[in-house]
């Protein structure tokens, strides 16, 4: 019997099936959901366009654990969802504070709301990503805004290798904002496996780390496992994951700000 699903929950059902199966083809989809080949066609740029699965002619395939597009293109396809995910993570910045700033397309979100706020005492901030500094400029005659040196990465506009873990040891920091490409219940992961080194260290060297990840990185597993949740302070997101991912988090003892609930408290 044919399914009929809403779209949400059908393009769910389409990443479902490419965790079984590596491609999938529009035909078959179609038949299956009991809709027309133009709406899946819709559906999967849509999710192509999240980073979610590649397109392929006649069809799509998952994204490989070990790739996601570049800096430049992941902040091209950035949403509302990554600004608010910014200005809930600048919020949690207190005058005095020292904090460290990882690189990617949702954490550099916060630098411009950091750029628009004032604190009675001098902020100092240490980051690995261009993005970040260039987002911060307006801060550097009063904060003190440090960039890490390393090696550089056109793709993610950041700097990464030894020199990079060794400079942020040298320091200490009340709060870190760290990304992931996923989050699972074995931790969460990324990509890039230079990426991963500097985000431990950043771990190490802070009183409290922060997540910042968007909803769609809830339920997904990538190349390298950075940390287990347990090591998180918390998780700042547009959007809750599902019951039984946040309940999870809840047992883990991880805070999670999601901007949908606060704006509902807020109500």
């Amino acid at each position: 019997m044919a399914l009929r699903l809403g779209k949400k929950e059908r393009q769910q059902r389409i990443l479902h099936e490419l965790q079984v199966h590596p491609h999938v083809r529009v035909a078959t989809l179609a038949e299956r959901f009991d809709v027309a080949t133009e709406t899946i066609r819709r559906d999967l740029d849509a999710l192509s366009n999240e980073g979610l699965i590649k397109r392929e002619f006649g069809g799509a395939s998952a994204r490989p654990m070990g790739h996601q597009p570049d800096l430049a293109e992941r902040q091209l396809s950035a949403v509302a969802g990554f600004e608010r995910i910014g200005m809930l993570a600048a919020d949690m910045v207190r005058s005095g504070d020292v904090a460290m700033i990882d690189a990617g397309s949702t954490v550099a979100q916060i630098a411009p709301f950091l750029a628009a706020r004032r604190s009675p005492l001098p902020r100092t901030f240490l980051t690995n990503c261009y993005a970040v500094v260039q987002g911060m400029a307006d801060l550097c005659d009063y904060d003190d805004v440090l960039m890490c040196p390393g090696q550089y990465d056109r793709r993610e506009n950041a700097v990464y290798g030894t020199d990079t873990v060794e400079y942020l040891r040298r320091f200490h920091a009340n709060i870190a904002f760290i990304g992931a490409s996923g989050v699972s219940r074995q931790g969460f992961s990324d990509v890039n496996r230079r990426a991963v080194a500097v985000k431990r260290a950043m771990m190490e060297r802070s009183d409290e780390t922060w997540l910042m990840v968007d909803h769609t990185k809830f339920d997904q597993r990538y190349l390298e496992n950075v940390a287990p949740l347990e090591d998180l302070t918390g998780i700042i997101t547009d959007r809750a994951p599902a019951p039984e991912v946040a309940s999870q988090l809840e047992r883990a003892g991880i805070r999670l700000l999601a901007w949908q609930e606060q704006m509902e408290k807020a109500g």
